[in-house]
């Protein structure tokens, strides 16, 4: 599949009904997440590869490995109602998702080095500072390689965040567009630059 019919794809997916703020719900653009799912492909982190999407929302990083030949492939999120509209969004794309219902923390329900491959679109921490950290921590435990959206900029704190443990390997730029989607927005759209991160767990980890 090249990049931009899996981007088209992803455009058709379902956003969040009833998006909450304390959660940072923002829909994961379609050429974000297709950037992120054609690069790790390319690097043969997907294809009969055990994909995670941590924190998966409405599933479209998820949606999107399905459809690149991960197998298998599951979501987690905490958010019942973005859950249902994964489980939709699987179904309109003919794709097998399993999706978790369950919080990224300590008490998370994953296994250790249960998936070879996580992707990610966490929390910024607009609403909460560092609520990237348990994301990142979940992604290390779950699974060698992790591929991940965060801010432009991030990049010195995520290194020293994970220094002793895994290293950030490489970096592709990209731009995240937030439309006006909470009654605190005062603009109809937000142009945020994202990084994403590609980061491997040491191997004596």
């Amino acid at each position: 599949m090249r990049l931009v019919h899996l981007e088209m794809a992803l455009q058709r997916l379902s956003g969040f009904s009833s998006p909450k703020p304390a959660l940072e719900q923002y829909a994961t653009p379609a050429e974000v997440a297709a950037r992120l799912l054609f690069h790790a492909a390319g690097e043969g982190a997907v294809l009969d590869r055990r994909v995670l999407d941590l924190g998966c929302g409405t599933g479209v990083l998820a949606c999107g490995a399905a459809l690149l030949g991960a197998a298998p492939v599951a979501g987690i999120d905490c958010d019942r109602g973005a859950l249902g509209t994964a489980r939709q969004n699987a179904r309109a794309l003919d794709v097998e998702v399993a999706l978790i219902c369950g919080a990224v923390g300590p008490a998370d329900p994953l296994r250790p080095d249960s998936f070879d491959t996580v992707v990610m679109n966490p929390p910024f921490g607009a609403q909460q500072r560092h609520a990237d950290r348990p994301f990142i921590d979940c992604a290390l435990a779950a699974a060698p390689l992790v591929y991940g959206i965060f801010n432009a900029g991030s990049r010195p704190f995520v290194e020293r965040y994970i220094e002793g443990r895994a290293e950030i390997t490489a970096a592709v730029g990209g731009a995240f567009t937030i439309p006006r989607t909470f009654s605190f927005h005062r603009r109809d759209r937000v142009d945020i630059p994202v990084e994403i991160l590609k980061i491997e767990r040491d191997s004596l980890c």
